[in-house]
């Protein structure tokens, strides 16, 4: 039996999280959303999780605090950063902290697509 792998979208914006939802779930894999760091760190799925997108600016912990939460806890899923803001220190500081890539808001679904490829082991 093949597992689906499960991506974990963690963003603030409703609209975000259900277009990107969507367009995940068409492509064949399982997605979760939260719209928190807080609440995906409080939902026990972070083990379950094959990649994880999160925005990085978000109320309360920042995307990349929670990945190097994550990290600290031993779960360290490919991560995929997104940021309507991108600089080159915040590229500098998603991939310092292990992120695959820090893409920028509005991203094309296409580039989207080849990252989900790469984190889930299918380019």
């Amino acid at each position: 039996m093949q597992i689906t792998p499960v991506v974990s979208i963690v963003d603030d914006d409703k609209a975000v999280r259900l277009a990107l939802g969507s367009l995940i779930r068409s492509l064949g894999w399982q997605v979760r959303t939260y719209e928190s760091a807080e609440e995906f760190l409080s939902s026990g799925e972070a083990a379950h999780t094959s990649c994880l997108i999160s925005d990085v600016r978000m109320p309360g912990m920042s995307g990349i605090e929670m990945h190097e939460r994550l990290r600290a806890q031993g779960h360290a899923p490919a991560t995929i950063f997104v940021s309507a803001y991108p600089t080159p220190s915040l590229q500098a500081k998603a991939v310092g902290a292990g992120a695959l890539v820090l893409l920028q808001k509005p991203y094309r679904a296409a580039a989207l697509t080849h990252w989900l490829s790469v984190a889930l082991g299918n380019p």
